[in-house]
């Protein structure tokens, strides 16, 4: 079937000329840049939290009071899931095993900015994963067996990032950061 539209008013067919391209662009502007957006943040996030390479993990105690202490983490992996080395016997094993909800906190000291990975801690006592990662220079912290050597797996809920340097920016009159979010479900490597 061959259909030809017969429009006489010139200015009617210049306005549904306008209508098609701010509607095909618009539905290319919804759903490119926010990937586009989402795949920045996550870039500029991984980069930062790897030049930043400490991190402050923050746990929740028995009464709800917030306890920080600085952690040396291994770099994120695909689904930014962060592992973190530590002592079986430390306070925030109890914690994490009495409230899993954490939260990374990474910062340079150049103040460009900040990574907050607010997440679901997990406790990982298997030996290969173990061996795979560990770092030499911890030696002098564990057993010679290392027996006392555990990871914490943080599966992240949300991501908030601030970097001057790449101009990811707060909100300017609100200063929300700008942040991603993640499916936890899809995260349990």
């Amino acid at each position: 079937m061959n259909y030809k539209l017969k429009i006489k008013n010139p200015f009617l067919l210049l306005l549904l000329f306008a209508v098609s391209i701010v509607t095909s662009n618009r539905i290319i502007a919804q759903e490119t840049p926010a990937t586009i957006q989402r795949d920045s943040l996550l870039a500029a996030a991984r980069d930062y939290m790897h030049t930043a390479r400490f991190c402050a993990l923050v746990t929740i105690d028995s009464s709800g009071s917030p306890h920080v202490r600085t952690m040396d983490p291994f770099d994120p992996n695909e689904n930014m899931v962060v592992y973190l080395g530590t002592n079986r016997n430390s306070r925030k094993i109890r914690e994490i095993q009495n409230n899993p909800n954490v939260t990374l906190f990474y910062t340079q000291n150049k103040g460009v900015g900040y990574v907050s990975l607010i997440g679901t801690a997990f406790i990982i006592d298997d030996s290969a994963k173990k061996a795979e990662l560990w770092k030499e220079e911890w030696k002098n912290f564990y057993d010679e067996q290392r027996d006392n050597y555990i990871l914490i797996r943080v599966v992240p809920k949300r991501l908030e990032i601030l970097n001057y340097a790449r101009g990811i920016t707060s909100d300017e009159k609100t200063w929300e950061t700008p942040a991603v979010g993640f499916n936890p479900d899809n995260n349990n490597n």
